[in-house]
């Protein structure tokens, strides 16, 4: 008696060909490579190839896999629904869906060179944006510095001339005369104009990097200085008060606890002016 070939259902021992064995048998009779097989379903080579070799931990879900079955068989003109319940006897077992995910998800190369592209222009952006304010802020505090050294340099009020001893009002200084050596009545000398009255306070507070330089009306100079941001002084003197202020927008100034309004003085961030 002549021995038939073992099939499906003959008994537990029954041999059943792997899906993958009979659809790359069935590509290769059709003169079909893999890669073109991969480009016409539109899966990654190495999909099929693990699909071929029954290798379940390389593919997706159950779903997914069937999927791909059914394509493939399509493709190839085979038993679809036959090939997809064979599938269905090699599901994976447990610690194979676990390899499963932890593999990165199989993305095409045109997908990673758009998005390699995308970060790369996220990265110029962000190159370009931040040396544009990084250039912004260094003009800036160079404007800022010259017109702190411009305020400097302005000439100082010139020196006023040493004034003669003041006289007592109705005092009479006496002279002798070269010739007869008596003493001879002289007119009192006019007293020198020398601004006095009580003291005036100033309090001046730096938001920001500022010069400020303060004459009295004495004539002393009472600040010559360059303050930085956050910081308070307070001056006292005899008015009336010269006053230069370098970046003035951005300094607050009180006379005698009552606020001054320096913007009408400004002029290029230096302010100018007298109080009296």
């Amino acid at each position: 008696m002549t021995e038939r070939p073992a099939a499906a259902g003959d008994g537990p021992e029954a041999a059943v060909e792997p899906v993958g064995t009979t659809l790359k048998a069935a590509r290769e009779a059709a003169g079909l490579g893999l890669e073109e097989v991969a480009r016409r379903l539109r899966f990654a080579p190495r999909q099929l190839d693990a699909l071929e070799r029954g290798d379940w931990g390389r593919l997706p879900g159950g779903a997914a896999v069937r999927g791909m079955v059914r394509q493939y068989a399509r493709l190839l003109e085979l038993d679809a629904d036959a090939l997809v319940a064979r599938a269905g006897q090699g599901a994976p077992l447990p610690e194979q869906l676990a390899q499963r995910f932890q593999q990165p998800v199989p993305f095409s190369d045109g997908s990673r060179r758009t998005n390699a592209a995308y970060v790369a222009l996220s990265l110029v952006l962000l190159v370009v944006v931040g040396a544009v304010a990084y250039q912004w802020r260094m003009e800036r505090a160079d404007r800022g510095r010259l017109n702190f050294v411009s305020a400097a340099q302005q000439p100082a009020e010139p020196a006023r001339a040493p004034q003669a001893p003041a006289v007592p009002a109705g005092a009479v200084a006496a002279s002798v005369t070269p010739a007869s050596g008596t003493p001879q009545a002289v007119a009192p000398a006019p007293a020198a104009s020398v601004p006095t009255g009580p003291r005036r306070r100033l309090v001046l507070r730096f938001e920001e990097e500022a010069w400020v330089e303060i004459h009295s009306g004495t004539g002393a100079l009472l600040v010559s200085h360059l303050h930085p941001a956050g910081t308070e002084r307070v001056v006292s003197g005899i008015p009336p008060f010269s006053i230069v202020i370098g970046n003035a927008q951005h300094v607050q100034l009180l006379y005698n606890d009552q606020p001054v309004d320096l913007m009408p003085h400004v002029k290029v961030e230096v302010a100018r002016f007298t109080l009296e």
